[in-house]
C-alpha cells in the first residue's frame, strides 16, 4: 500500500508543478472556455489575476508538500494536509469548468486529481 500512496503522491505532486510551472503559458486540450493560457483562463472563469497567483501558489505549495511527505514520515499532518488542499482547489477547477459550460472532458484532469487526492488523504 506503501507504494501505490507514494505513486499517487508522484502523479498528483509533479502533474501539478507542470500546469503551474511549466506549461502556465501554452496551450493545452484541458484549459477552460477558449482559454490558449492560464491567465485566459481564470479570465474566463470570470476571476481576476490576483486570484490566480493565489490559487497558483496554494497548488504548487500543496504539491511540493504532497512530493515533502514522501521523504518526511514523521510529519503526517503534511501528507493530510496537502492532500486535502489539492483536493478542495480541484473541486473549485472542476466547478468553474461546470460555471462556464465546458465539456465534461475538459473537468476530467481535474476531477482525477480530486479523486486521487482523496484517496491519498484517506488511505
Amino acid at each position: 500500500m506503501d507504494y501505490l500512496i507514494i505513486t499517487l503522491k508522484v502523479i498528483v505532486g509533479l502533474s501539478i508543478l507542470n500546469v503551474w510551472l511549466l506549461r502556465s503559458g501554452k496551450e493545452t486540450q484541458w484549459r477552460g472556455g477558449n482559454a490558449d493560457n492560464l491567465q485566459e483562463e481564470f479570465k474566463a472563469y470570470g476571476l481576476p489575476v490576483w486570484f490566480m497567483w493565489t490559487i497558483g501558489g496554494l497548488k504548487i505549495t500543496f504539491a511540493l508538500g504532497l512530493l515533502a511527505s514522501i521523504f518526511l514520515t514523521g510529519y503526517p499532518a503534511l501528507e493530510t494536509y496537502s492532500a486535502l488542499g489539492i483536493a478542495t482547489l480541484m473541486l473549485g477547477a472542476v466547478g468553474m469548468h461546470f460555471k462556464v459550460r465546458d465539456p465534461i472532458k475538459k473537468a476530467l484532469p481535474a476531477f482525477t486529481f480530486l479523486v486521487l487526492s482523496v484517496a491519498i488523504g484517506l488511505l
